[in-house]
């Protein structure tokens, strides 16, 4: 019986870590898209839920009838590395345009329950017009069909919509395509993940660009760090010692979680005091093992590797796009330079791959290509801890020390072959 206990408890450790690591790279899992997945987080949705309070202070909603669960992540530093993206076009990221459409339309299917096409067109039409705010929406033209289609695409993605008959892509070709939908109501509210609303931050439009970062950090405010009772907005100096240590925890293991890598440099003086104690690394080494990653841990930060891959939203090196090839090879000269080099010299270096694989990255062979190529290459970096600004120059982080390249050859097949190995240390 004994013995029985023993491998029903770790069978649930096992789950629960499964679990924790398939929600963390998709915050909104459907039984649609991952039946297994999925069946897993409602057979566990009681000790996920404590978990993810716990160490993160994110919720979690399972609903089993509906099939979708919804982790709710908040950070108290949005950036834009995580995007939208396009289902088609190489999955290239939401421009404003598509940002503002998404916007609108998630407005408009909040009240009907099915819908065509044709009619949400309409809508759309309508209330861009009636907001002066916003630039009029018209599906007359076909870039503005596409976009149209890239967020309704974006929708189905998250099962809040449904084509019950017709195919959403043919409304690029024709404004009169006839597709009908089913609207998910329910999950389309479940969507936002700030915890204040944006109504509740209203402000003129004028008023927007120049408040932009305020109303962000606005958005992402918690109760639960502090402030009098009756405030619209929590006080930091009036936050009790309890709340403080809750904002630390909260505040270190979201980014531990939710970034490739955590420098002890990117840490605020008290979260870094935090990590440091023996209680934050008692909880921050329980919660990674409780997780099922390796906590790697250097004078630099912290990495977290997950062997089967479940939390990886991004890989690399990753060979499914031009950018993520030009970035492994850029970490050459970049790591060579220790000083960083400017945009002219990544420039150059664009260049110089092009003239090495003149059969790869046809799409940047053109004049301010190389530049661009490189610019795209850096993002990837960036988005995945290798590199920072500093200045006008981009300079190599300690953890991209942990790759070498090992072989790079032009091939007729894919344009380029590269091969790399990781270098033994972590984070350099």
């Amino acid at each position: 019986m004994s013995s029985l206990a023993n491998q029903l408890a770790t069978a649930e450790r096992e789950e629960v870590a499964r679990a924790i690591r398939l929600l963390l790279a998709r915050p909104l899992l459907t039984e649609a898209a991952d039946p297994a997945g999925f069946e897993v987080v409602r057979r566990r949705r009681a000790p996920l839920a404590r978990w993810f309070d716990y160490t993160c202070g994110w919720s979690l909603v399972v609903e089993p009838r509906r099939g979708y669960a919804r982790l709710a992540k908040v950070r108290a530093d949005p950036d834009g590395s995580r995007p939208a993206r396009r289902t088609r076009s190489g999955r290239a990221p939401f421009d404003r345009r598509r940002y503002v459409l998404l916007c609108v339309t998630a407005a408009e299917l909040l009240s009907i329950p099915m819908t065509t096409i044709g009619m949400l067109a309409d809508r759309v039409v309508q209330a861009t017009a009636a907001d002066r705010a916003l630039p009029a929406f018209d599906p007359v033209h076909r870039p503005e069909r596409m976009a149209f289609v890239d967020v309704l695409k974006l929708l189905e993605s998250y099962d809040v919509l449904r084509a019950v008959d017709g195919t959403t892509e043919t409304y690029v070709e024709s404004a009169e395509a006839k597709v009908l939908y089913r609207v998910d109501t329910t999950l389309l509210m479940r969507l936002p993940a700030a915890p204040v609303g944006a109504s509740r931050l209203a402000v003129l439009p004028d008023e927007v660009p120049a408040r932009w970062g305020e109303l962000l950090t606005g958005l992402v405010r918690e109760r639960r760090y502090g402030g009098a009772p009756g405030e619209e907005m929590p006080d930091e100096t009036a936050a009790t010692d309890a709340q403080r240590n809750l904002r630390l925890r909260h505040s270190v293991l979201r980014r531990l979680f939710d970034d490739p890598v955590l420098y002890r440099s990117d840490l605020a003086e008290d979260e870094l005091a935090y990590v440091s104690s023996l209680t934050g690394r008692q909880i921050l080494r329980r919660s990674v093992e409780q997780a099922g990653f390796l906590l790697e841990e250097r004078a630099e930060g912290f990495l977290l590797v997950d062997l089967d891959g479940l939390a990886t939203d991004l890989r690399f090196p990753d060979d499914t796009s031009t950018a993520r090839v030009a970035a492994l090879l850029l970490l050459e000269p970049l790591c060579a330079a220790p000083g960083g080099l400017l945009p002219e010299q990544l420039a150059e270096a664009g260049a110089e791959l092009l003239r090495r694989f003149p059969r790869w990255a046809k799409a940047f062979q053109f004049e301010g290509g190389p530049a661009r190529l490189a610019e795209d290459a850096v993002a990837v970096l960036r988005d995945t801890g290798l590199a920072r600004r500093v200045g006008g120059r981009v300079v190599a982080r300690p953890a991209a020390y942990r790759y070498r390249l090992t072989e790079a050859k032009s091939s007729d097949a894919s344009g380029a072959k590269n091969s790399q190995e990781e270098e033994e240390g972590g984070l350099g």
